[in-house]
């Protein structure tokens, strides 16, 4: 069982502690030009005056954040859509959605507007505690929103510990009825365009199991999600830092998460498109149980992953991307000459925002395959299906 005080270290707030933490919110000097920048027709003393008289986390969601979503939508999105949500409504119980990870905040933020919109109960959302450490205010936004502490940066003992703890947190909350809960395929958000899921994540769901593997994962009721930016958010960011990856070790300035964080939430996104996937079935995770130690594990890691990508939408700049990346004409029919013409001067003035001791050619190499890979990863995945149908002789 989770010891009490695991839970108080890792819980999102109760009611009653977010009321006191969005207390302290309102007071923050910042809250008026934000919610002039938010709410520009309302007076600037709107969401502090809101923020003081929340008297539940459900009223901060449909009063404040719901509202914060759409001026996302209106400002940064050019279309924002969605489907699959049948597959959420035949779940039995509560779920775990286990989603592509492509922007810090406005992944979960999304998928919890579309519950919303459908009336549906929302989830709680397991966020790295280096985005909820990173400030008092931020950690009281963060946790009066329902986000679960994710415990890094410790010992291989302490990470053990602390692995164990989340995962009976997880299983408890979604087997006791009390909440769904939003979780990353992978620890930090996919930076190349490539989305797979962890394997140790799946080991870690698997450590508070008291059944069989095959129970132990059916209980979770794993729903697969993929979001698709036409736009990437942090793009030139994730590019930049891809590349500085390649010779030393990546180390992120003190206010790197909070700069990302809004780069994500303001710049231009284009199209946005979120797929609900088909649950996992207990054949699937019964059938995967066949297999020895982690060939168990990269079992439903493979069901996941294609899911995630047979649910990812890509855009323009995906076709555009893979053709230069490529040299090729492969999806000159989904562009035309002056979408190129707009993505190249697009990538040109973000590559121009970065230190110039850079290699530019190696960073703009780096910039289109963020944008190419999914192509790769769909044609990848849609020649693996054929491959294996031929072989049955379907």
């Amino acid at each position: 069982m989770v010891d009490s005080k695991d839970i108080v270290d890792i819980a999102p707030y109760s009611d009653k502690e977010a009321i006191e933490a969005l207390s302290h919110v309102a007071r923050h000097p910042l809250v008026p030009a934000i919610s002039k920048y938010i709410f520009p027709d309302l007076p600037e003393n709107f969401l502090g005056e809101t923020l003081s008289h929340i008297h539940s986390i459900d009223q901060f969601q449909s009063i404040v954040m719901s509202k914060a979503v759409v001026w996302v939508l209106d400002n940064t999105v050019k279309n924002f859509s969605y489907d699959g949500f049948l597959n959420v409504m035949e779940v039995r119980g509560k779920f775990l959605a286990l989603s592509n990870h492509r922007d810090i905040i406005l992944d979960p933020a999304l998928t919890q507007y579309i519950l919303w919109q459908n009336s549906y109960p929302q989830t709680e959302i397991c966020v790295g505690d280096n985005l909820i450490s990173s400030s008092k205010t931020i950690e009281y936004l963060l946790r009066s929103n329902r986000m679960i502490k994710v415990i890094r940066g410790i010992s291989a003992r302490e990470l053990y510990l602390s692995s164990k703890n989340l995962s009976e947190y997880i299983r408890q909350t979604i087997t006791s009825g009390r909440s769904s809960i939003w979780l990353a395929q992978r620890q930090g958000r996919t930076k190349n365009g490539l989305d797979t899921t962890e394997q140790g994540l799946l080991k870690m769901l698997d450590m508070s199991g008291t059944g069989s593997f095959t129970d132990n994962f059916d209980e979770l009721n794993i729903v697969p999600l993929s979001i698709s930016y036409e736009y990437e958010p942090c793009d030139i960011r994730k590019a930049r830092e891809i590349l500085i990856s390649r010779t030393q070790k990546y180390v992120k300035t003190e206010t790197e998460d909070l700069e990302s964080i809004l780069t994500g939430i303001t710049q231009w996104k284009g199209n946005v498109h979120m797929n609900f996937g088909k649950p996992l079935s207990r054949e699937e995770i019964d059938a995967a149980s066949d297999g020895i130690r982690n060939d168990r594990y990269q079992s439903i890691r493979h069901a996941i992953d294609k899911r995630v990508i047979e649910g990812y939408k890509l855009w323009k700049t995906n076709y555009i991307c893979y053709d230069l990346v490529n040299k090729s004409f492969t999806y000159v029919d989904q562009y035309t000459q002056e979408d190129v013409e707009a993505f190249t001067d697009y990538m040109e003035k973000q590559l121009d925002t970065v230190e110039k001791e850079l290699n530019r050619d190696e960073l703009r190499d780096v910039f289109l395959r963020i944008y190419a890979n999914p192509v790769a990863a769909k044609a990848s995945l849609t020649a693996s299906c054929e491959h294996r149908a031929e072989g049955t002789g379907n």
